[in-house]
C-alpha cells in the first residue's frame, strides 16, 4: 500500500500546487505539511479529510487515504438498490422521465450507463448487441464503428469534445479505468477535430433516416454528495438544438 505522505503529496501535484499554496489553502503550516507528505509526521483522519476537501479529492479516493493513514473509510458507498438509495433512485426516476421526449442516460464514475429514458432509443438504434450488453459505456457506445459513430454527421469535432473531457476526467482523478478508456477510444477512427464551430457548445448532429437531428447537451450531478456512489452520478442530457429535432422527437410514438 501507498503511504499515506506519499499519496499526499501525489494528489497536490496533481493539482498543480506547490506546498506553500496548500498548506496556505488549508491554514496548516509548510513544516507540518511537509512532514507528512515524507513520511516524519503522522496525520489525523481529520487532517486527512481537511486536506481531501482542500485538494478537492474524489470520496472514493479520500477512503483510500483513510485507509492509507491506518483510518476507517469516513463515506459510505451504497448500491443503488440499497434501501437509503430510494430517494435518490426516484429523484433519477423523475429527472429521466420529465426530460422526455428528449433522450438523457445516467452514468458511473467509468462513463457506465446506470439508467436512461426510453427516448435514448432515438441515439442507439442501429447499435451493435455486443455494444449495448450491460454495462454500456456510453463513450465506447458513442466512438465506436460499430456504434454510434457512422450515424454522427460531425463525427470528428463530437470525438474531440468527449475525448478532451476524459482527458480531464483522468487528469482530474487518477482513474486507471479511466486512462485505459482514452487511449482505447483515441485508437477509433474518426479524424483529427476540426476548427471549432461557429456555435456557442459542441453539438451532435445525428442522422436518423433522411433527417439530421442537432442535439446539445448538460451534465447534472448531485450536489454536496457524502456517499460515494452518489458522488460518482451524472445525468447527460440531450436537447434539441433547433425546432425540426425538437418536432422530430415530439412526433416519436410515446414509449
Amino acid at each position: 500500500m501507498t503511504a499515506v505522505g506519499e499519496l499526499v503529496r501525489s494528489w497536490r501535484q496533481r493539482r498543480r500546487l506547490s506546498q506553500l499554496d496548500l498548506a496556505v489553502a488549508a491554514d496548516v503550516s509548510s513544516r507540518h505539511l511537509s512532514f507528512i507528505e515524507t513520511g516524519r509526521s503522522k496525520p489525523s483522519s481529520q487532517m486527512l479529510i481537511h486536506l481531501s476537501e482542500h485538494l478537492d479529492i474524489p470520496l472514493r479516493e479520500r477512503n483510500a487515504l483513510l485507509l492509507a493513514g491506518g483510518f476507517a473509510p469516513a463515506y459510505p458507498e451504497h448500491g443503488l438498490d440499497a434501501p437509503p438509495m430510494a430517494a435518490v433512485n426516484e429523484a433519477i426516476e423523475r429527472v429521466l422521465a420529465a426530460h422526455q421526449p428528449y433522450p438523457a442516460v445516467v452514468v458511473d464514475r467509468h462513463w457506465e450507463m446506470v439508467a436512461a429514458n426510453p427516448a435514448i432509443g432515438v441515439l442507439i438504434e442501429g447499435c451493435a448487441t455486443h455494444l449495448l450488453e450491460p454495462p454500456v459505456n456510453v463513450l465506447r457506445l458513442s466512438l465506436h464503428p460499430d456504434g454510434m459513430a457512422p450515424r454522427i454527421a460531425n463525427l470528428g469535432a463530437w470525438r474531440a469534445h468527449l475525448l478532451a473531457r476524459l482527458r480531464r476526467d483522468v487528469d482530474s482523478t487518477g482513474d486507471a479505468v479511466l486512462a485505459e478508456l482514452l487511449t482505447e477510444l483515441g485508437s477509433y477512427p474518426g479524424g483529427a477535430a476540426p476548427e471549432p464551430p461557429p456555435t456557442l457548445v459542441v453539438p451532435l448532429i445525428y442522422r436518423r433516416g433522411d433527417t439530421e437531428l442537432a442535439f446539445f447537451s448538460t451534465t447534472t450531478v448531485f450536489g454536496t454528495p457524502l456517499d460515494v456512489t452518489v458522488s460518482e452520478l451524472a445525468i447527460e442530457a440531450f436537447y434539441p438544438e433547433d425546432e425540426t429535432t425538437a418536432a422530430a422527437l415530439r412526433a416519436l410514438p410515446v414509449r
